[in-house]
């Protein structure tokens, strides 16, 4: 689980993702979209690894957002579904 707020740390939107258990990861925001008119974020560690983390994504704003966790296996495989279409169009 990462802090529900985040702020972008430059134009190269790098995010620092905190988890609970203390861990933390730089990453780079892949891109913002959109399924079923809600707005989600996909984000790529800076390590290297091949790991991506999907979060619900919300502006509370101008230079702050929210990720939210999706917490519904279905609705995260959905929005997992439509994310690797849109990689795949690229």
């Amino acid at each position: 689980m990462s802090d529900k707020k985040q702020s972008v740390q430059d134009e190269a939107a790098i995010i620092t993702l905190e988890f609970d258990d203390g861990e933390v990861i730089e990453c780079e925001e892949m891109g913002i979209f959109d399924y079923d008119g809600k707005d989600y974020i996909a984000l790529i560690p800076l390590d290297g690894s091949d790991d991506v983390y999907i979060y619900g994504y919300k502006e509370v704003g101008e230079d702050e957002f929210e990720l939210v966790d999706i917490e519904d296996d279905s609705l995260f495989a959905k929005v997992v579904e439509e994310f690797d279409t849109i990689m795949d169009g690229e």
